[in-house]
């Protein structure tokens, strides 16, 4: 019977766990293979390389073929080293399932977590082998609790010795929608089981011995009982894993079909840097380890290696399928490749180039300044593969500079950067503007620009000229990363512009911004990070947390072993000082240490200025990422330095300065300010007016509207209640003296003024109150940081006044702090005394507010023309104003 299902699993573990002898295993009881083969007798079925047969680990990811009961299984085995993860990591992104194997005696390693966060990552469905149980050590339920206590929930334990009503249990506790179940109908089913394998609620365990045989036939048996086909695209759609070459040097490009179907020699459609393309697929072929056979049509769930697409790179979506993510892991080492004096520089780069295919996380990096060809790589022994690898394919024997440590830079501030480039008959300009972006996001690119300031096929051009290279930093000349710069604003010339000019003024806009930010302080260095685990006897605990903060990593508390012998710690430090302690750990510890460390992405250098003393990188001298610009005057091009672009640029960006729908708003809040804050004294300035009058005699100023005219200063006419502001036809009314509003002289048009009786405030406000019975100084400070964003917002001249009174000797003084007055009272002179002078003085032609609670004082400064506000409304304007300044800057 055909087989119903098409699955793709792959195999998964930290290095020595044995997982080709598991696939050994599966092979064989499956019947796939008729003899075992062994690691240690290199006649392993899936270690098909020479180098893996010498090395006795995976290289290369291989695939076989499996025929369970109701399901054909492609069987792919990934390298389980660290310095080959990348290979690990695009093998996942065309699997359906996945078979975690972990070492009984070992338990969950340093790499074992690396895998699961990828899985998790990749939402892979994922069965467990713990292997090697019949080591001495190795404990089932010591690694079962390890899983829930490293992973979380859901593995629960599929062997044929646990009881079926203790399956049951174990897996209602892992999910609602199984509890659920079996609390309805009594039992679990097998779809129910499917279904919570498939959303990673559940993950079947096994134990057993690969090399024994033992607990491999459950394994296959939960493979064909408890997977399902998931969906699949209707069109034709596949995914590129990996590129390699066959005995004969031809290109294969391997890859999983998702939807629809291929046949031989049909014509495959996709794109890269330069552009679309479509190439037949000459052959089909299906490998079961070293060997293949050749189909006529592959249909989805299938691997197949595809002969004659030339241009189809790893990672690569065709058809409805999408390119993948870029990788998590990245390489965190460098180093020059040192030829022999007979071999072509030029041959040697097409050499790698062809090997960088293979493995795009080799990256081949062409020194035109020096002459020298660079690798950037994971590990040490990658090097030693690639070295190998050199001389069995193209027997070039080539050795290695020693790797040093590749760093990046990044920002850490938003900027503009303006590129112009104008020679004779040539034009463009660009402004771009460069933002810190997420870590690990690398450069991503965009556009703001409005069409009528820059076309749009400008405008493309400009994101593929930012695209096209890696721009180096400004510090050490490191990669840029973690930035999303993007198009703001740029001019073409419809007669001289060409797509080169945009070239280079986008290259040079991207080096003058971060020039600029470097001027401010605002570009870092980063260093690649590892992710530690050290295992070591416990007398040695000390002199390893000692190591491990020189180093300038960090780490959790250290965790003793239940049996008190060994202590674990755990951590992440720099790779540039990580890198060679695992020798000193087994030097020191004789053996009985073990030091793991995975890549685990950038962070600030702990030490940049060493670094960047020691890299003696001139900016200005790089001529190949130039930041200054050039412009044309005269019939000739002339160069402007980077720091003098600004001042002549001919484009308006307009970064840096409010939008106008931004200013109309700003104009409408300033308006409508006045207006809402004083409404609520209104009725309050009446009845002490009232109080003022009954004491002191009627108020008296001579205003525009005639002699003695009697009035108070009045806000701004509120919205919809103009009269209240003072009627302009009973303007000279002076005989009317029954009532002091009925004759209001018009409001001032000077700046207004805000005096701030300060410890007043202080004493009234709760939050300042509190801080000034501890420390009256910082109070201080704070009140008066709190009036420079209110002055700041609200555009009127603050001045605080402090009593200074009981100071003997004390003159007074007035200081200038950020964007208000201070003022400190003269000996014998409150605060109340120098406000009433101020209202006094300035009253007659300023509008004049004045912030205070003493009763008294509020009555005064009344009298003189002013506005009172008290400590508690004045507290509720400020928090409304704080608010207001949060909504506008977004947060």
């Amino acid at each position: 019977m055909e087989p119903t299902k098409h699955l793709c699993a792959g195999l998964l573990a930290h290095v020595d766990s044995g997982k080709t002898t598991l696939s050994e295993a599966l092979l064989y009881r499956a019947g796939a293979i008729r003899s075992l083969g062994r690691v240690d007798h290199q006649n392993a079925f899936l270690d098909t390389d020479s180098l893996e047969k010498a090395r006795g680990i995976t290289i290369f990811s291989k695939q076989a073929v499996l025929a369970l009961p109701g399901v054909s299984l492609t069987l792919l085995d990934t390298p389980g080293h660290v310095d080959f993860s990348t290979e690990m990591e695009r093998v996942l992104q065309v699997l359906d399932y996945a078979i975690l194997v972990v070492s009984g005696t070992e338990g969950v390693q340093s790499h074992t977590e690396t895998l699961w966060r990828l899985l998790r990552r990749y939402h892979l469905p994922t069965f467990v082998f713990i292997n090697k149980m019949d080591l001495p050590g190795a404990d089932r339920a010591a690694r079962m609790a390890e899983f829930a206590r490293r992973f979380g929930t859901g593995f629960v334990d599929f062997g044929a010795d646990i009881p079926p009503a203790d399956r049951q249990e174990a897996l209602a506790m892992a999910d609602d929608t199984l509890m659920e179940r079996l609390l309805s109908d009594g039992k679990l089913e097998d779809a129910d089981l499917v279904a919570a394998i498939a959303r990673r609620r559940v993950f079947p365990c096994w134990c057993g011995s690969a090399l024994r045989l033992d607990g491999v036939d459950g394994l296959l048996q939960g493979l064909a009982r408890y997977t399902r086909t998931p969906a699949r695209h209707r069109s034709f759609a596949a995914k590129v894993f990996k590129i390699g070459q066959d005995e004969q040097g031809n290109r294969l490009t391997y890859l999983k079909l998702t939807g629809g179907a291929l046949a031989v020699k049909a014509v495959v459609e996709g794109s890269d840097a330069a552009g679309p393309w479509a190439e037949k697929a000459d052959g089909l072929r299906v490998y079961n380890g070293a060997k293949y056979t050749a189909v006529q049509t592959a249909t989805p769930g299938m691997v197949v290696a595809v002969t004659g697409l030339t241009r189809a790179v790893a990672g690569q979506g065709l058809g409805a399928e999408p390119d993948s993510e870029p990788p998590v892991l990245e390489p965190v080492l460098s180093c020059r490749v040192e030829l022999p004096p007979e071999a072509d520089p030029a041959t040697a780069l097409a050499q790698l180039r062809s090997l960088e295919q293979e493995d795009p996380q080799l990256h081949v990096v062409w020194n035109a300044l020096l002459g020298e060809i660079h690798l950037q790589l994971m590990g040490e022994v990658q090097l030693e593969i690639l070295k190998s690898l050199l001389q069995q394919r193209f027997g070039l024997a080539v050795n290695f500079s020693q790797g040093h440590i590749l760093y990046k830079e990044t920002i850490t501030q938003p900027g503009e950067g303006i590129g112009h480039y104008e020679p004779l008959r040539h034009y463009a300009e660009v402004h771009l503007l460069l933002e810190p972006g997420e870590p690990g996001s690398g450069l991503v690119f965009a556009t703001d620009c409005r069409e009528e300031i820059l076309d749009k096929n400008w405008q493309r051009l400009v994101l593929t000229h930012l695209a096209e290279k890696p721009h180096r930093g400004v510090l050490a000349g490191a990669p840029l990363t973690d930035v999303k710069i993007t198009l703001i604003a740029g001019r073409a010339h419809i007669k001289h512009t060409e797509g080169g000019d945009f070239r280079q003024a986008t290259y040079r806009a991207v080096r003058q911004g971060l020039r600029r930010l470097q001027a401010r302080g605002a570009v870092a260095l980063l260093e690649p990070m590892y992710t530690f685990r050290l295992e070591l006897p416990a007398p040695l605990v000390g002199r390893a947390m000692t190591d491990l903060q020189r180093m300038g990593a960090t780490f959790a508390p250290p965790e003793t072993a239940p049996t008190g012998e060994t202590v674990l710690l755990v951590g992440r430090g720099p790779v540039a000082t990580l890198r060679e302690y695992p020798r000193q750990v087994t030097a020191y510890s004789r053996g009985l240490g073990r030091l793991a460390c995975l890549p685990a992405g950038y962070a600030p250098c702990h030490d940049a200025e060493a670094v960047v003393a020691a890299a003696q990188y001139d900016p200005d001298r790089d001529l190949d990422n130039s930041a200054d610009s050039i412009f044309c005057a005269h019939g000739a091009g002339y160069l402007v330095r980077w720091d003098e672009v600004e001042a002549h640029c001919q484009v308006e960006s307009g970064y840096g300065k409010p939008s106008e729908a931004e200013q109309t708003q700003n104009r409408a809040r300033a308006a409508a300010r006045p207006a809402v804050r004083y409404q609520g004294t209104l009725a309050e300035d009446k009845e002490l007016l009232a109080i003022f009058e009954r004491t002191y005699g009627p108020v008296k100023n001579t205003g525009p509207g005639g002699k003695n005219a009697l009035h108070t200063r009045r806000s701004p006419a509120v919205p919809g209640n103009a009269g209240n502001a003072g009627n302009a036809g009973n303007a000279g009314n002076a005989g009317n003296t029954g009532s002091a509003s009925s004759i209001p002289a018009p409001p001032p048009t000077g700046p207004e003024y805000l005096l701030v009786d300060g410890y007043n405030i202080i004493f009234a406000w709760q939050e300042l109150s509190a801080l000034a019975r501890e420390n009256l100084d910082a109070a201080r400070r704070r009140l008066m940081d709190i009036l420079c964003n209110y002055r700041g917002f609200c555009r009127c001249e603050v001045i605080l006044v402090f009593d200074a009174y009981k100071i003997k000797g004390n003159v007074g003084s007035v200081e200038q702090y950020h964007n208000i007055s201070v003022v400190y009272t003269k000996e014998a002179e409150t605060a109340d005394m120098y406000i009433e002078k101020v209202t006094n003085r300035i009253g007659k032609e300023h509008r004049v507010r004045v912030a205070t609670s003493d009763g008294m004082e509020q009555i005064i400064i009344l009298g003189h023309g002013a506005l009172r506000v008290s400590a508690r409304a004045f507290e509720q304007e400020v928090a409304a104003v704080e608010k207001e300044i949060r909504g506008y800057l977004g947060g």
